[in-house]
């Protein structure tokens, strides 16, 4: 199961995120309301509502649209009426800080058992394309002119997150930070590697551009 952390206060990110994999669920994390909005599919969102260029309860609008997500909001506004708005805006569940590791993976785990039948039938997958790459996120396949595309999981990762945001510059930390969860100089080179190695699947039929000092954009042709 992946769960995506929408969280600003670093402190409180790194003890989520430990806590998420120890106990066994693949987990991505970010800090604003862009890239939550932005941000690959996935079975639960837990999301802090106090974001620093955002409204929560616009993502969790946004957020709510997304058919088989669920959406947990994990925040400091304990007033009765904030978590009616916030149930109201369609949180499947409203965590107050301060909260116990042990409540919040039960909660976790409810609302996991409450979605079950619906993530069993899902609506049919909506492809992300680029010129003519079609990427199935859920399935995991990519197509390239109708043919289909054998990539690592490493690049079906990195190809998705950039196809996601096709034409705008993703930047080196952000990819590193969500397709291998470090921030440490060795997987920064790795990108390089994983980068060339996608660069020469895709041939020529989309573009992915280096910005210098920044990241990458993928552009189609």
């Amino acid at each position: 199961m992946r769960i995506l952390v929408v969280e600003d206060d670093d402190r409180v990110a790194r003890g989520l995120l430990t806590a998420l994999r120890h106990a066994g669920y693949e987990v991505h994390r970010v800090a604003t309301a862009q890239d939550a909005v932005k941000a690959a599919p996935v079975d639960v969102v837990l999301l802090d509502l106090g974001l620093p260029d955002g409204d929560g309860l616009d993502v969790l609008r946004e957020l709510r649209k997304r058919s088989g997500t669920a959406v947990i909001t994990v925040t400091a506004r304990g007033e009765e009426r904030e978590r009616v708005l916030g149930l109201r805006a369609g949180a499947d569940d409203y965590v107050v800080k301060p909260f116990g590791t042990a409540e919040l993976l039960a909660r976790i785990e409810a609302v996991l058992r409450r979605t079950r039948t619906h993530r069993a039938e899902p609506e049919a997958e909506q492809p992300m394309k680029t010129g003519d790459v079609v990427l199935f996120t859920h399935a995991r396949t990519v197509t390239v002119g109708g043919q289909p595309l054998s990539l690592t999981r490493k690049e079906f990762d990195l190809l998705a997150l950039l196809m996601a945001r096709t034409g705008e510059v993703v930047s080196r930390d952000f990819i590193v930070d969500q397709v291998w969860q470090a921030h440490w100089e060795a997987p920064s080179r790795t990108l390089d590697t994983h980068m060339a190695a996608l660069r020469s699947k895709l041939g020529d039929h989309v573009r992915i551009e280096t910005v210098r000092g920044v990241g990458y954009r993928l552009v189609g042709v």
